[in-house]
């Protein structure tokens, strides 16, 4: 036997050529077609020889029908055309999008068999049409008004915009005058206080007076920062001249004489601050009781409230330790940056200070986060330090960052009457009916 790249057996190796059906086949060849296992060619008829040229059938010409065809058995149909057994499923209309394209609701159907819906991925949102064979589980909870998506809102908040901000606004502002937030029992003198600049003292002490003041309770605001921001956004005029907290102070001018009515905001008062007071910490220097000049004016005032904020200036000196001394609770904003975080400490020393030796009723009482960007994850961390430190005297409202909130003191307005239907708005009210309600709750002894 030699190697020519043919088998040399007497079966295979016979005369080649075109009639002779039979090719020459190498040791590298594969199994193809027209070839048994045990060596021996199928002879393929003609119509399947790649050599043979076949013409196209004529047309209307019928196809010749292999030997081996057995016809399926005939299958009875009743008077309408239709099978005898196949499901009635013509009172189903069939809206498909795309008819093409199978739906993944759809099964064959087999026999006497009823279609079952395929479930699908637990993350697919079935569509709201009816398949063929069986109406899907989106056509159904469409035509019984129950199927929503998850990004569709529920009915309750169904409605326009523009009305849950006339809703949200006519909350806010009470036009009734009725008195929504609890009142206490005795006066709360609060004083807003952070060392740090920028962190929403003013803007705070502003509209927490507005909202408690609108919905039924006595509110006194002390601006305490010679800047006088406080003034401006509750439209009281501070110029030069103006009877002012400085007179208080220093002259020991009763309070009652400077506390001027905020126009259009019913139940709140002002006591302005001047350019003057930035000359009060050194001429305070040589003053007796220094550090409670302001405590006995807001104890000499005749009328009685429910709220005295004070607003701080954004430092420690003697101003700051006047107000600490004259409240008996502390509500510290929090701007949700590492910076606000940094110089906390420092504050919380200083309130112990004051309690240990000027006050002993003063307490940190709230906590308000302000400024609060939720698109970073910086304000997310910082908001859970705080929570993680102070606990539950963390207000739950939280002040996000609000271009209304800041253009409100252009118009001599608070963002609560400036545009009550904005999310600073809402938030700054639920601050306030947060306060309120922790003081219902949790009676203290003021000005006893």
């Amino acid at each position: 036997m030699h190697d020519d790249g043919r088998y040399d057996d007497p079966r295979v190796n016979r005369p080649e050529g075109p009639g002779s059906g039979v090719d020459p086949v190498s040791r590298e060849t594969d199994h193809q077609q027209g070839w048994t296992t045990g060596g021996q060619p199928t002879i393929r008829p003609p119509e399947h020889d790649p050599g043979v040229r076949r013409e196209p059938p004529a047309v209307g010409a019928a196809r010749p029908v292999p030997e081996s065809y057995v016809p399926p058995p005939a299958v009875p149909s009743g008077p309408d055309g239709r099978p005898v057994n196949a499901p009635d499923d013509r009172a189903t209309t069939s809206v498909r999008r795309n008819a093409g394209v199978p739906s993944r609701f759809e099964t064959p159907v087999h026999g006497n068999t009823p279609p079952v819906p395929v479930q699908p991925h637990p993350g697919a949102v079935p569509d709201a049409v009816t398949v063929t064979g069986t109406p899907g589980p989106g056509a159904v909870d469409a035509a019984q008004g129950a199927y929503v998506s998850r990004e569709t809102p529920t009915r309750e908040e169904d409605d326009p915009p523009l009305a849950m901000e006339a809703m949200r606004a006519v909350q806010i502002l009470n036009p009734s005058g009725e008195v929504t937030m609890p009142r206490p029992e005795r006066t709360r003198v609060m004083c807003v206080a952070n060392q740090k600049g920028g962190v929403g003292k003013t803007t705070t002490t502003v509209n927490l007076a507005v909202a408690l003041a609108l919905h039924g309770n006595r509110v006194l605001v002390v601006d305490l920062d010679p800047q006088g921001n406080a003034s401006t956004g509750l439209n009281v005029p501070h110029h030069t001249g103006v009877p002012d907290v400085y007179d208080c102070l220093i002259d020991s001018v009763p309070l009652a004489e400077v506390a001027q009515e905020v126009e259009g905001i019913p139940n709140l008062w002002c006591v302005p601050a001047t350019i003057d007071l930035a000359g009060a910490e050194i001429e305070l220097v040589s003053v007796v009781a220094r550090e409670s000049r302001l405590n006995r004016a807001i104890e000499a005032y005749p009328g009685h409230f429910d709220y005295v904020f004070i607003d701080c200036p954004p430092s420690l000196g003697l101003l700051t330790v006047n107000a600490l001394v004259a409240a008996q609770e502390v509500l510290i904003p929090i701007q949700c940056e590492y910076y606000a975080l940094e110089g906390l400490n420092q504050l919380i020393n200083n309130i112990n200070l004051v309690r240990q030796h000027l006050n002993p009723k003063l307490a940190v009482s709230t906590i308000l986060l302000t400024m609060y960007d939720r698109r970073t994850r910086l304000a997310d961390a910082v908001e859970q330090d705080v929570r993680n430190h102070f606990g539950d005297k963390v207000l739950q409202a939280v002040i996000p960052r609000n271009v209304r909130v800041s253009e409100a003191p252009s118009y001599g307005q608070s963002v609560m009457t400036y545009d009550p239907g904005s999310r600073g708005a809402t938030s700054y009210f639920e601050a306030a009916q947060e306060i309120a309600e922790r003081g219902a709750k949790e009676p203290v002894s003021r000005n006893a």
